[in-house]
């Protein structure tokens, strides 16, 4: 398994894992051992498409190779450049044996029966009305074995269709897994040792799956029944849209320990003119009054966001408009990209497009304030005490990792029992993306 892109495909990667299992298929980590190999694909970023088809001719060669030696490899494209590319990627790459999209993998099993009965290629990129959630195997939680932090996928899908975003078209329109699933398989992960989890959706505060009640539960009902999960001591989500930022979900934030204070809210820019372009269905300060109620409520919330420079039509005022807000808001971190044309999105064909040389100027000036507030959120928690949930070993020997309430990386001097276990730590000091801190020994084991 090959996976590029965003944390759910990291969720779907291991699911389909899952889903082979029962077909005696376990993970290498060598391509060349592989006797099915998968790409799971991300349509995000800029030559999405160009980087698949490079990175399949990569495979041709091993699965040629193998083939020599008696050896069949499955070769299969999965993810959002296999719904978006469909034909075309067996058009251009005939040696691939099975092209699917994000909501066939449950599908997978018979595709791989289909590929091998038919001797060639298949292809599943439709929407099935059915969720596919609903006919997956109940995973023993195997990826998760021995993991501290994990993620859950409990929504996917867009409604939204913003002007630069092939997301409705790549994973369809928003559905919601049923409580029950997601609980159920929240006490697997639980049960093999997570002790945070990060719950994913496209636009995961829009989830309204069906309750045990036969009611529709929001994301924060969804909360408050996972805080009561024994074991599980962190709560996190993402990516969530302003639109559906519900006034329970802003009290959950007030209500619930396990509810981290730190949430990534995408923005995309400051200016009226360019969210009205975007289709982003909110105003610049209807943005700053949520933020302006979810830290009267979590005062610690620390915030993460996206922006998009350079999108048709921003002018200067506009982008310094998108400035403005940075330096209104704040922001703890934040990932910032040139606006690069999506083949069939609305921005694609439309006029004013902006140069790469203006783009690039304005990037530089909007990324070097971000990492002044980066830097200025990192300078605060020095020399104060925080909750440290420890994940693993770092590189150097006797070291230990560990995840801050706002997510920063944390290093400490330390034993390899820290794992799994949320101890206090001193901060002292600041690095260029981590802080390092020292145990409190008062609460420590003796």
């Amino acid at each position: 398994m090959i996976t590029w892109g965003c944390q759910m495909n990291v969720y779907d990667s291991a699911r389909m894992t899952d889903v082979l299992r029962p077909l005696g298929y376990a993970p290498v980590d060598d391509p060349a051992q592989a006797d099915m190999i998968i790409l799971n694909t991300c349509h995000i970023r800029d030559r999405a498409a160009e980087k698949v088809f490079s990175e399949l001719g990569r495979l041709r060669h091993i699965k040629e190779e193998r083939s020599t030696e008696g050896r069949q490899t499955v070769l299969a494209v999965a993810g959002c450049v296999a719904q978006a590319e469909g034909e075309q990627i067996l058009k251009r790459a005939p040696y691939v044996d099975i092209v699917l999209g994000p909501q066939t993998y449950h599908r997978l099993p018979e595709m791989v029966a289909r590929a091998a009965r038919a001797g060639g290629s298949v292809i599943d990129t439709d929407f099935p009305a059915e969720q596919k959630f609903d006919f997956l195997p109940d995973s023993e939680a195997p990826q998760t074995a021995g993991n501290v932090t994990a993620f859950l996928t409990v929504q996917e899908g867009c409604d939204k269709f913003c002007s630069f975003c092939v997301v409705p078209y790549t994973r369809g329109a928003e559905a919601s897994r049923p409580v029950a699933s997601v609980l159920a398989e929240a006490r697997r992960m639980v049960a093999s040792g997570v002790r945070e989890l990060t719950l994913l959706g496209q636009n995961v505060n829009a989830y309204h799956g069906e309750g045990p009640d036969g009611g529709t539960w929001s994301l924060a009902q969804l909360a408050y029944a996972l805080a009561e999960i024994p074991g599980l001591e962190r709560i996190r989500y993402m990516t969530s849209h302003p639109r559906d930022m519900g006034d329970d979900l802003i009290m959950a934030h007030r209500d619930l320990p396990a509810l981290m204070p730190f949430l990534h809210l995408p923005v995309q820019a400051g200016s009226d003119k360019i969210l009205k372009a975007m289709n982003r269905g909110h105003t610049a300060d209807e943005y700053r009054h949520l933020v302006d109620r979810l830290r009267a409520v979590r005062p610690d919330l620390a915030l993460s966001s996206d922006f998009i420079v350079g999108h048709p039509g921003e002018t200067d005022e506009d982008f310094e408009a998108t400035m403005q807000l940075i330096r209104d808001v704040g922001f703890a971190l934040a990932y910032s990209f040139k606006y690069s044309i999506r083949p069939g999105t609305p921005a694609a064909g439309a006029p004013l497009q902006v140069a790469e040389a203006v783009k690039d100027e304005r990037l530089q000036a909007l990324q070097a304030l971000l990492r002044d507030q980066q830097d200025s959120f990192n300078d605060a928690v020095v020399d104060v005490v925080a909750p440290v949930l420890f994940t693993g070993r770092g590189r150097k020997p006797g070291q230990m990792v560990g995840r801050s309430p706002w997510l920063q990386p944390v290093h400490v001097d330390g034993p390899d029992d820290l794992v799994g276990r949320t101890v206090p730590v001193l901060i002292t000091e600041r690095r260029s993306n981590s802080l390092v801190g020292t145990l409190v020994e008062e609460c420590m084991p003796a």
